[in-house]
């Protein structure tokens, strides 16, 4: 039985403001169902005894990955990241209302 409906796929993206055609809202569905079946495939795994790691950059063997430093960079002025908007108001980008449709 799968997880995602055509219909429901359908329904998404028309609140994606996507038009998709028939042959793609049953394969996305297809796609959808098979990655939702690899997931329960992964949660099936056996981690009895599998310490979990306290930070992102750990290894297994407890090593912590070694980051970059964070060196603060120069950032677009609000006049500069403007500058190409087709719309503004008030220094911000001004888009379409979408939600409360």
């Amino acid at each position: 039985m799968p997880e995602i409906s055509r219909d429901e796929v359908a329904h998404l993206a028309t609140l994606s403001r996507l038009a998709l055609t028939e042959e793609e809202l049953t394969h996305y569905a297809d796609q959808i169902d098979d990655i939702v079946a690899t997931v329960a495939a992964i949660q099936e795994v056996d981690t009895d005894g599998v310490a979990p790691l306290s930070h992102p950059t750990q290894n297994v063997d407890g090593a912590v990955s070694v980051m970059r430093e964070d060196v603060p960079e120069s950032l677009l002025t609000a006049e500069q990241a403007l500058d190409q908007a087709p719309k503004q108001d008030q220094d911000r980008f001004q888009v379409p209302r979408i939600l409360g449709e």
